[in-house]
């Protein structure tokens, strides 16, 4: 796994990233994974995947938790929705306490896993924080990025429509 200088960009692959499976099981079965040890984004179940970078110490990351709660509420009581985007948080620098401390903070309900020794976050430029990435998990380009980006989103609502069209989500 090597490191990259820059984020990745529209219309690139996602690099294969192996990242922590989440400790609960009810993310497993949000993902549609099972089992411990490591996955890679194109094991996850959906058409969509958003993947936030964020850090318990980031103080954007904090500010904008309610937002991206919100976001994660209009996708799951959307029931053409549910089950087609999927969200992931991964905690650049963080352990699993320091994402366990975030996500109970905060009240995420969404999986958020730890990237303790940065190695997922060195893959994908070394972003700064809340930094997203919107990949598309099926179709011929599978795993194209279709969004990435720094910063949080004031209007989740646009950004969910934003997510629908890059994704095209049926």
């Amino acid at each position: 796994m090597a490191a990259s200088t820059q984020p990745p960009q529209t219309g690139s692959s996602l690099p294969e990233i192996k990242m922590i499976k989440p400790v609960e099981a009810g993310d497993l079965k949000y993902l549609g994974i099972s089992g411990s040890g490591t996955f890679l984004a194109n094991e996850v179940k959906g058409q969509a995947l958003i993947i936030q970078i964020f850090s318990l110490y980031c103080p954007y990351c904090q500010k904008d938790a309610p937002n991206v709660n919100r976001f994660f509420g209009l996708i799951e009581n959307n029931p053409k929705l549910k089950g087609k985007i999927k969200i992931l948080g991964i905690g650049a620098g963080n352990s699993q306490f320091e994402v366990n401390t975030f996500k109970k903070k905060y009240k995420v309900e969404f999986p958020l896993i730890p990237d303790a020794d940065f190695q997922v976050h060195k893959m994908i430029g070394e972003v700064r924080t809340p930094y997203f990435i919107v990949v598309k998990l099926k179709g011929p380009k599978k795993l194209e990025v279709v969004y990435s980006r720094l910063g949080a989103h004031e209007n989740v609502e646009a950004f969910l429509d934003e997510v629908i069209k890059l994704a095209n989500v049926q």
